[in-house]
């Protein structure tokens, strides 16, 4: 089976889809399938044992989704399958030119995360379901379900996406949840070193992502605010970066809270494992990749109940969750997580068998199951 693989990044970008395809993508190839790269990319990216095809991101914007559905129109020609974990309606319009069989992995609403971008919506996930919007939300809409109408099969990482996708007249049968798998764990740094080289002493908080609205990552800081004694690291970037180190500064979190920019995955992994906890502030959620990383290293994850979130993270078994957009609530978890007697302990002893189930040589077997059959069609 020769299979397209389309992901909007790659690494040496970070985030769920650029830790996601490429394990994929090894696993494939190492099965003896053949694999090939669509992405886009700041620059070209590392070597791989497959081809690695891009379209550079400086390329004008309507002309770089022309070029990125050429190019995966071109590609799908030599695969029996195309699998998208992103950039869904160039991949729905460049798969229906060439003719060949697509699977979409679904993050998110894309037409909600347009329209949020555009400002043409600012409220939840759940409330632009309900929202008929103008003519430019419905032509949003329109793309993204010309895409999924013609998917094959349509796979969600957790059972709150594929109830919103349900909603969208999907029939049932075409859409499987299949979480996000954790990560091969490398051997990772002693705690103590990764701590001395931050600077930071006393009770660790980590979070790891994109710094973007989406995040609320206000609220992660106003909640440390509020409590006396933890720092913060935020392993990440994005277009909130700058407003959110001048918040930390309004807020007197100087010396406690550190911005360390774009990590690699095991980078990602060390900042957890010399965590106390995880922190994870998101106004939504489908089934962040971070949550999945910082219990498979034995962290337990303080984080809002939003989306997917509560399908891996127990309230009180590995972690604790609070409301969306209430960093009083936020704060009160940070505080009983620190105070609480034996909760810690408690909860860190649970949380790396919490995620054991979602192993990368079963996660990605029953993809490929998915594609095999979509191929066969």
């Amino acid at each position: 089976m020769n299979v397209l693989i389309v992901s909007g990044i790659w690494p040496p970008d970070v985030g769920g889809p650029a830790s996601h395809a490429p394990e994929l993508a090894t696993f494939l190839s190492a099965r003896g399938h053949g694999v090939e790269v669509v992405t886009t990319a700041d620059r070209p990216p590392a070597r791989s044992p497959y081809p690695v095809s891009h379209v550079p991101r400086s390329t004008p914007p309507g002309l770089r989704h022309a070029r990125v559905a050429a190019l995966i129109a071109l590609r799908a020609r030599r695969a029996d399958v195309v699998y998208a974990t992103s950039m869904i309606s160039r991949a729905g319009a460049a798969t229906a030119l060439a003719r060949r069989p697509l699977v979409l992995k679904l993050v998110a609403d894309a037409a909600y995360e347009r329209a949020k971008r555009r400002g043409l919506f600012n409220g939840s996930l759940a409330e632009f379901q309900r929202f008929e919007g103008g003519l430019e939300v419905r032509a949003l809409r329109g793309a993204r379900d010309f895409a999924i109408r013609r998917a094959a099969h349509v796979v969600c990482p957790s059972a709150f996406l594929r109830e919103v996708a349900l909603g969208w007249e999907l029939p049932p049968e075409k859409v499987t949840v299949i979480p996000n798998a954790i990560p091969p764990l490398p051997a990772l740094r002693p705690a103590g070193d990764v701590r001395a080289e931050l600077g930071l002493e006393g009770p660790l908080l980590a979070f790891a992502g994109r710094l973007n609205a989406q995040k609320a990552l206000d609220v992660a800081l106003e909640a440390l605010a509020a409590v006396e004694g933890p720092s913060l690291a935020f392993a990440g970037d994005g277009p909130e970066r700058e407003r959110l180190e001048r918040r930390a500064d309004d807020l007197g979190l100087n010396g406690r809270v550190r911005f360390l920019g774009a990590r690699t995955r095991p980078q990602v992994l060390e900042l957890f494992a010399a965590a106390d906890a995880s922190l994870l502030s998101s106004s939504w959620e489908n089934f962040p990749h971070t949550v999945v990383e910082a219990l498979a290293v034995g962290t337990p994850v303080l984080a809002t109940a939003v989306g997917g979130v509560a399908e891996v993270v127990r309230d009180g078994e590995n972690g604790l969750l609070v409301p969306a957009n209430d960093s009083d609530a936020l704060a009160g978890a940070i505080r009983r997580f620190l105070e609480e007697d034996g909760l810690a302990a408690r909860l860190a002893a649970a949380a790396a068998s919490s995620v054991e189930h979602l192993g990368g040589e079963h996660v990605y077997t029953r993809l490929e199951a998915i594609l095999r059959v979509a191929a066969d069609r």
